[in-house]
């Protein structure tokens, strides 16, 4: 029954209007968070009508928080996240699993209890099978396990899909699900713990080019790839989605375009003219071989395209660093 319904569409709902809405979102003083809270008010949203929680706060863990947190709320978009790179994912596994589930699950219960109108859920490219066929298209998402250190992370964040799909069939919930691509972009995290390929790359270039260091070691061998999505595009798209999509697929936000990361710290190197040389880790892993996501459904779905050129976003993401790395 439930899979016939999922199959039917027999919950698509029609698009949704933001303006004078209590909308709540998740991570919202975040760095993606910030760009979707802008990219509201430029579709209408009233700013004294969006509900952003602060961690220090609100503990999204504890059900009786998010309960109390969605009460007279209209829509909510859930983006709050414990992530990291590769090391940082390597180190805290159990952490990343239970924080990421358990902050989802409680608040897509807390949305169905009370009744908000639309929630959208995003969720992560680490949630795709190790070796995904490429481009990784939305229906592949289930044809094997994620590379072993994104799993945790990946995998809880797959299960609110799962959450999602059938509180929509059960209940009849307005809920989405958007699965964007690896993200960056000025005000990115750049502690080199937890921060992400691109923040890490730029900080390390930028404090050996002061230092006048002879070389930069980079981590693993350069041969796999990656597909990076600007902050402002994944923004824009996950409130394109919010405004314009309504079915229980889950929907891919991407450029559709790869780079190795041998390239890739090639770019980063010239960009920020640090000349020394490169030292690879090999002894340090990979990650997943390639990603390279279909984007044709967004396209179809909501009209989305990113637009900014990866070399544009690199520019500008170095750019805010040398202005505000002392911050």
């Amino acid at each position: 029954m439930v899979e016939q319904r999922l199959k039917s569409g027999i919950f698509q709902l029609p698009d949704i209007e933001i303006k004078n809405k209590k909308i709540l979102v998740t991570g919202g003083a975040g760095f993606l968070g910030k760009y979707v809270v802008s990219e509201l008010l430029n579709n209408g949203a009233v700013k004294e009508n969006i509900v952003i929680p602060r961690s220090s706060e609100n503990d999204l863990r504890n059900f009786e928080v998010c309960n109390t947190l969605l009460k007279d709320v209209d829509i909510v978009i859930h983006l709050a996240a414990r992530v990291g790179g590769i090391g940082f994912n390597q180190k805290y596994p159990g952490a990343l699993f239970y924080d990421n589930a358990i902050m989802g699950i409680n608040i897509i219960e807390a949305a169905r209890i009370n009744k908000v109108e639309k929630t959208v859920i995003v969720g992560t490219v680490c949630s795709y099978p190790k070796f995904t066929p490429t481009p990784f298209k939305e229906e592949s998402l289930w044809d094997g396990y994620p590379e072993e250190t994104n799993a945790p992370y990946g995998v809880a964040k797959k299960a609110l899909l799962v959450q999602a799909q059938s509180y929509r069939a059960q209940y009849g919930m307005n809920i989405i699900y958007l699965i964007p691509v690896n993200l960056y972009g000025p005000g990115d995290h750049f502690d080199l713990e937890d921060s992400h390929v691109i923040p890490a790359l730029i900080r390390k270039f930028v404090e050996a080019k002061e230092r006048n260091d002879k070389e930069v070691i980079v981590w693993g061998t350069g041969n796999v790839s990656r597909e990076f999505l600007y902050v402002e595009d994944v923004a824009r798209g996950i409130v394109s989605g919010l405004l314009n999509y309504n079915k229980e697929e889950p929907v891919n936000l991407g450029t559709g375009e790869e780079i190795k990361i041998k390239d890739l710290v090639e770019l980063v190197k010239d960009i920020v003219g640090y000349k020394g040389d490169l030292v690879w880790d090999k002894s340090k892993p990979d990650g997943q071989p390639r990603r390279k996501l279909d984007t044709s459904l967004a396209e179809l779905e909501f009209s989305f395209k990113s637009t900014v050129l990866l070399k544009t976003g690199l520019e500008e993401t170095i750019l805010w660093y040398l202005k505000n790395q002392d911050i």
